[in-house]
């Protein structure tokens, strides 16, 4: 029964009930307004692929660096150009798909919008179809660009509804965190620094991580006066 316990800390059932309603509404309605627009062009879909992905960490994860509105429209709409430029310059469709989805990594990473599901829309621009081939670049922006806003528009409005931040926001200001980090007894550097020297990257805002230790010192300092 281990494999079936929450994977991610702090994650209640009613959360992730309410993020599979705001996922599923707001991809039907993503459809919908898509369908508004004049067709996007022979052989191409109302909505792509990887917008579902992106609806998993929007909805399911919404304070995760990686599921802000930038990462999302712009890690799709960019990796998806980058896709393009891979089909067009590289003839071996083996070789372009790792280009793509390489190339994609690279480029998100420099302008902070790294979206796991934009290696996909890197992929879809090297594997797809005839009409995404013939769309060329404009394909990253009708429907690709067009899906991302709708998706990252209804969010806003659904986790408002729902009473959750988005795009997030720290908990606390920086004054009341910098208040909390004084009384833990320690600095923002010593985070720097801890992150500096462990191997993996972490899928937390920085901000989200000092108040998070900053909380948990504060407890273990009450525990350890009261002597529990």
């Amino acid at each position: 029964m281990q494999f079936f316990k929450p994977l991610l800390a702090g994650a209640q059932f009613g959360d992730r009930l309410v993020a599979c309603v705001g996922a599923g509404v707001s991809i039907a309605l993503t459809i919908v307004v898509c369908a508004q627009f004049p067709a996007f062009g022979p052989d191409l879909p109302i909505i792509v692929a990887p917008l579902g992905a992106s609806a998993v960490l929007v909805f399911a994860v919404p304070a995760s660096p990686l599921a802000q509105p930038w990462p999302v429209v712009g890690g799709n709409v960019i990796s998806t150009l980058i896709g393009v430029a891979a089909f067009k310059a590289v003839p071996d469709a083996t070789v372009a798909a790792g280009a793509a989805v390489g190339g994609a990594i690279l480029v998100m990473s420099l302008l902070r919008c790294l979206h796991p599901p934009g290696g996909a829309a890197a992929l879809t621009a090297v594997i797809g179809s005839h009409g995404i081939h013939d769309a060329g670049y404009a394909f990253a922006f009708a429907p690709v660009a067009i899906n991302s806003i709708a998706l990252v528009s209804l969010a806003m409005f659904f986790h408002r509804m729902s009473g959750h931040s988005y795009p997030h926001e720290p908990a606390l200001t920086p004054q009341a965190a910098a208040k909390m980090r004084e009384a833990a007894g320690f600095h923002l550097e010593d985070i720097d620094r801890a992150l500096a020297e462990l191997p993996d990257s972490f899928d937390i805002d920085r901000a989200d991580l000092d108040l998070l230790l900053s909380q948990a010192e504060l407890h273990a300092i009450r525990r350890r006066g009261t002597g529990g």
